[in-house]
């Protein structure tokens, strides 16, 4: 069966057709691959029956498979689990425990690990386990939101960058003026407010509502006003692809060029997905 490409919105998103990825893939399928990748933002595989090794084989593809930021003390799958797989789960042991990360509930817009110097490229999840309602994730196009930005703001935000910050129990924004607001396991970096993708040489906007703390250089008013009202260009619903899950998805997306949100979902069913990034650079402003 040859290879297709369906597109899932004007936005990004695309479902690919015609692969088996338990399977090594030749050299051409992988490169229409790849360029789907660019053009897509998003990539959908469905029913693909997949081992760790498969998966991880696939990812190479994209480029070196990146160790885990967590320290390995504080995985719950445990020191002895491969620290490339995060598993993404609300799934509990026999004693209680969490087996994994990112259990139940809503999560705002976000960029994986842009609260570290050099943020990974790409995010790839493979769900196993789904609810029956809810635990969507939803992408919006970063380079979108950038051709939708207002002139006024290009001209405030070209050139600085943006304080990125996370610690691992945050499911809403981070205040740096809250009471007890510098935790011990506080992660932050500064990355571009706007970035020319390294690959593409497209513009995208770089801030994202649950990670970016401010625009620096700009007063805190005027940093915020702005943050606001890119946060609502981003969350554009004509520029968002829902994905609603089914077992055996497989999903990789550029995250340079989007940022992603989950869905809720009832915290008494099983979800779990398995989820490998792909090294990226240091990004210049």
């Amino acid at each position: 069966m040859a290879l297709t490409v369906t597109p899932l919105s004007p936005a990004c998103g695309a479902e690919i057709g015609g692969v088996d990825l338990s399977k090594p893939l030749d050299k051409a399928t992988t490169d229409a691959i790849y360029r789907a990748w660019l053009d897509h933002i998003v990539l959908v595989f469905r029913g693909q029956k997949m081992e760790e090794s498969d998966q991880r084989r696939f990812a190479a593809t994209f480029g070196t498979v990146g160790e885990r930021a967590r320290p390995v003390e504080r995985r719950a799958e445990g020191a002895d689990y491969d620290g490339r797989f995060m598993l993404i789960t609300n799934v509990r042991d026999e004693k209680g425990q969490p087996i994994g990360s990112l259990p139940d509930g809503e999560m705002w817009f976000h960029q994986d690990m842009v609260f570290v110097e050099v943020p990974n490229s790409a995010t790839m999840l493979n769900a196993i386990e789904i609810p029956s309602t809810g635990g969507n994730t939803r992408f919006a196009s970063l380079y979108r939101a950038w051709e939708m930005t207002p002139e006024r703001i290009k001209r405030r935000i070209g050139g600085r960058r943006a304080l990125q910050t996370f610690n691992y129990h945050m499911v809403g924004r981070f205040d740096p003026n809250a009471p007890g607001a510098q935790q011990p396991n506080l992660r932050q970096a500064w990355q571009p407010a706007v970035l020319t993708h390294p690959v593409s040489g497209r513009k995208a906007l770089m801030v994202n509502r649950l990670m970016t703390v401010r625009i620096e250089g700009l007063p805190e008013d005027e940093s915020r006003a702005i943050l606001d009202e890119l946060y609502d260009i981003i969350e554009d619903p004509a520029g968002i692809y829902e994905h609603v899950w089914a077992v055996d998805d497989l999903l990789i997306w550029d995250n340079l060029a989007s940022a992603h949100a989950r869905t809720d979902f009832p915290p008494t069913e099983r979800r779990l997905l398995r989820r490998l990034m792909i090294q990226g650079q240091k990004l210049a402003v």
